[in-house]
């Protein structure tokens, strides 16, 4: 029997039945998956159709790891349902959104093994009913979750991963038992769980991070889910994330509602699994243009027309310039087109073709400067080159959480009002905004409200904003864990090298571009108000959570929440400070955990009318903002 290049349309059920069972050990006790999630969920699909009630359709597995015994969970730990597609998301989506204003969280799906740490004690998910005791597991684990990075201390349900350069940087050294080395994280991630003694482990230095699920995550309303370039948009963040992944994770931002959909014995009802699938296809290189982003050019190949999973595909990302030669790819050759995700398509192999011509530029096609080699990419050396002063502009304003300054306003601000940078940003004026085409009174006022909310900002959104190179807000907040801004800039490289998230690299470009724009740094302080995330862990910022139905948008509230001095979250535990509902006396999942937690909680108008002033802010103005009373 073929157990990897099987066709399901001829399976008898048994066959089907051998075929699951030898995969669901590959996966689960072996660790070596020997087939695609997308062609396992191929083999689910056809038992269902033959056999709905069979028990392996319910099975729920769980990673073989060496524990001390059983234990219980108190909120099951299901699995999830999933999509293959956009359209499958959108399906799911459209099925559960009330109306356009629906909230939905996008987070990344991890790929390792998922546990719960509570009352000190680390278990896995195991069927979702009870998992393993893996306690001694913790010399090992670290735990990153929001504002915190260090020993596992805190209730957390997150996913046991080897973060990507701990893989490349600790792994190569380390010497699993019985010799060799691991083959990829997620092989070292079983093995090392699998060990009864990980005392070698220990002496290697061997490293597991414990990723708090809700570290990362993004809201998106329903109307916007429903473009396919900001579905786009939210699957390129969440690709660049430096841990090993194998989908995304969609959920109702509204707990409660999610909780009153109910579950199957196998997944949520309120939330779903978007798979990365890797469908291929053979094309062509007819040409390759460089697009513009904020420090470099990317390289993108237009290619003979090719249908991967329903869509037609004319372009492909080539990534950079340093991927070209290495791959030894030309234009006129032929090419192995891959649809990762369902979503964005590249390049993963090339045969030389006939008439091949270079793919390769050098000169910038904006302004016609020499371009420079920076590591794998080419940058235009030119500082007042056009194109790339959009694209930093447009960067900078979506990291400081401008959202409604698309790029087409970007470029009509640069050539209409002369807007050169983010601090031009901040001094607009109403009438500035209406010289724009497209800009009438109300929309120019919300846009104005928005850049004044903009002033609210993180320290690692001002970070951020400042485009230095492989720097983006995931990173600036790592970094401004340890040091606040004004100290981040009396550091040298070496001293930077030392900080996690930096390392050698990232520490040149951040001690130079903190330096070369010193002054447009000073320019933003003085614009804005400051909150540091150093020293944040220890709960010096509140959080808060909202629950029942508001008369305005959740994200209105999450918006107020942030400019008073609370970080909006969505779950209710001991961490959180503050629950606000609609109707306090109702009996909903959030308000009686609360209630027996003794979180403190408040009606909606309550909490709207009680204000004083913010704590633990910094500016250089000292800004006078509110934040409620007491709480």
């Amino acid at each position: 029997m073929d157990y990897i290049n099987f066709n399901t349309d001829i399976l008898a059920e048994s066959e089907l039945i051998r075929l699951i069972e030898y995969h669901n050990k590959c996966y689960w006790e072996n660790g070596e998956p020997e087939i695609s999630d997308e062609r396992y969920d191929e083999l689910i699909r056809a038992l269902r159709k033959t056999n709905p009630g069979h028990p392996l359709l319910s099975f729920v597995g769980a990673q073989k790891v060496a524990g001390s015994g059983k234990v219980v969970h108190r909120k099951p730990m299901l699995s999830l349902d999933k999509a293959y597609s956009y359209n499958e998301v959108l399906t799911w989506a459209t099925k559960y959104a009330r109306n356009g204003d629906e909230i939905f969280l996008i987070q990344p799906k991890y790929d390792g093994i998922s546990a719960n740490y509570s009352e000190n004690i680390l278990a896995t998910r195991g069927d979702g009913e009870a998992g393993e005791n893996i306690t001694d597991k913790l010399p090992l684990i670290e735990l990153e979750t929001i504002g915190y990075r260090g020993p596992v201390n805190r209730p957390v349900r997150g996913e046991i991963v080897i973060r990507d350069d701990d893989f490349a940087k600790i792994y190569a050294n380390i010497t699993k038992k019985g010799g060799g080395s691991y083959k990829n994280s997620r092989n070292a991630v079983a093995g090392i769980m699998g060990l009864k003694d990980i005392s070698d482990m220990v002496r290697q230095k061997a490293k597991l991070t414990l990723v708090d699920y809700n570290l990362v995550s993004y809201s998106v309303l329903f109307e916007d889910l429903q473009k396919e370039s900001t579905w786009g948009e939210l699957v390129a963040k969440i690709e660049e994330l430096p841990y090993p992944l194998d989908g995304i994770v969609i959920k109702l931002a509204d707990e409660s509602y999610s909780e009153s959909l109910g579950t199957t014995a196998h997944h949520p009802r309120g939330q779903i699994a978007f798979k990365f699938s890797g469908i291929r296809r053979e094309s062509k290189i007819l040409n390759v243009k460089w697009s513009f982003g904020k420090n470099c050019l990317t390289p993108v190949a237009e290619i003979e027309p090719v249908d991967i999973g329903g869509i037609t595909i004319r372009n492909a990302t080539l990534h950079n310039a340093q991927n070209i030669e290495d791959r030894d790819i030309f234009i006129g050759d032929t090419v192995m087109v891959e649809r990762a995700g369902d979503v964005i398509p590249y390049i993963v192999e090339a045969r030389p073709g006939e008439n091949r011509r270079s793919a390769m530029i050098v000169d910038c096609p904006c302004c016609g400067s020499r371009l420079e080699r920076r590591g794998p990419d080419l940058s235009c050396t030119n500082p007042e080159c056009s194109e790339t002063k959009v694209q930093r502009l447009y960067a900078a304003v979506r990291n400081i959480g401008i959202e409604r300054l698309g790029e087409p306003n970007i470029r009509r601000l640069i050539s209409v009002v002369g807007v050169r940078s983010l601090k031009d940003i901040f001094a607009l004026k109403l009438e500035d905004i209406l010289k724009l085409e497209g800009f009438k009174t109300k929309s120019a006022t919300n846009l104005m409200d928005e850049i004044a909310k903009a002033r609210m900002v993180t320290d690692y959104q001002l970070l951020a904003a400042l485009n230095i190179p492989n720097v983006g807000p995931n990173i600036a907040k790592l970094i401004l864990t340890e040091h606040t801004l004004d100290e981040l800039r009396r550091l040298d490289a070496a001293e930077l090298s030392k900080i996690n998230g930096i390392g050698p690299e990232r520490a040149v470009a951040v001690e130079r571009e903190l330096r070369l724009q010193s002054s447009l740094l000073d320019d933003l302080l003085e614009a804005v108000t400051v909150r540091n995330t150093k020293g944040s862990e220890n709960g010096n910022l509140p959080k808060i959570c909202f629950t029942g139905k508001m008369p305005e948008k959740r994200s209105f509230y999450h918006a107020l929440a942030q400019e008073r001095g609370y970080e909006p979250v969505e779950d209710v535990n001991s961490a959180l400070s503050l629950l606000v509902a609609d109707n306090p006396d109702s009996s909903s999942s959030k308000l009686e955990k609360a209630r027996k937690a003794g979180i403190k909680i408040v009606s909606l108008e309550e909490w709207i009318g009680t204000t004083t002033q913010i704590p633990g802010t910094d500016s250089k103005k000292n800004k006078t903002e509110q934040l409620e009373l007491g709480f």
